[in-house]
């Protein structure tokens, strides 16, 4: 069993604690829990959590407090839970920094393919560590005709690293707000639907067949928000997101 480092488990409810604490043991985590929202916080903290699963509803604080002071310190995978199955939920949790939401109940099976794909495309390459006592080595630069950054208006969107930067200056964005802007800025200003958008969100676990909602939809509209808002973007100017109505997005063209 691969260890994949650690995993904390924020939910009240003993029953559901206990499943996701097996699933995600099942799966190669060291898992830690917490019953409350502070005591959530506190632990992720202590613990440098990697995955976080987070129910809505704690007796404390609820898990939309949670995440905001999670995200203060902490870019760990965070995937929230509810039995509410209401739109602004789904929506106020990816506007505040969650990488998925998952309604209750919900099968085991699930929760872990989409822990597994959020792992397979990770924020960023891990930094190599040089033996005790050795020089770190330092990789070779690609030669310029492979140089695997994309450069648009100003942008630089490293694929590699996972980085982005506007005008020199590094922008911080969320693995789902990554991967979207690097499928439309590889798109060379094709038009992406919202549908292969989803689909770009939610990575090998959404089937091209599989069906997508409206609350799927605009899930990636809220991501296109915090992507221009992050990016200093106009939307009635965009510099790189263009809305193209009743259908999705493209880039915009080169200046």
């Amino acid at each position: 069993m691969t260890d994949l480092g650690v995993a904390v488990v924020v939910e009240d409810d003993e029953d559901v604690r206990n499943l996701v604490e097996a699933v995600l043991s099942q799966a190669g985590f060291e898992v830690h829990s917490a019953s409350g929202g502070r005591e959530g916080v506190d632990v992720v903290r202590q613990q440098e959590a990697s995955v976080v699963t987070l129910d809505v509803g704690l007796p404390d604080i609820d898990g939309f407090e949670v995440l905001r002071r999670i995200r203060q310190f902490s870019d760990a995978y965070v995937v929230m839970l509810s039995a509410r199955t209401d739109e602004l939920d789904t929506l106020t949790a990816f506007h505040t920094g969650a990488d998925d939401f998952l309604a209750k109940p919900f099968r085991p099976r699930e929760l872990r393919a989409r822990v597994s794909a959020m792992l397979r495309r990770p924020r960023q390459d891990a930094p190599v560590v040089a033996a005790a006592g050795a020089p770190a080595a330092v990789p070779a630069a690609p030669p310029a005709s492979q140089s695997p950054v994309l450069r648009h208006n100003g942008l630089e969107l490293n694929p590699e690293t996972r980085t982005v930067s506007v005008d020199g200056v590094a922008v911080g964005l969320t693995r789902s707000e990554f991967d979207l802007l690097h499928a439309l800025v590889k798109g060379s200003g094709a038009v992406r639907s919202k549908t292969e958008l989803v689909r770009v969100v939610r990575g090998d676990y959404y089937r091209v067949d599989a069906y997508i909602s409206e609350s799927d939809e605009r899930a990636v509209e809220v991501h296109i928000g915090n992507l221009r808002r992050k990016l200093g973007e106009d939307p009635l100017q965009p510099r790189w997101l263009q809305t193209v109505r009743g259908v999705g997005y493209r880039l915009t063209p080169q200046r």
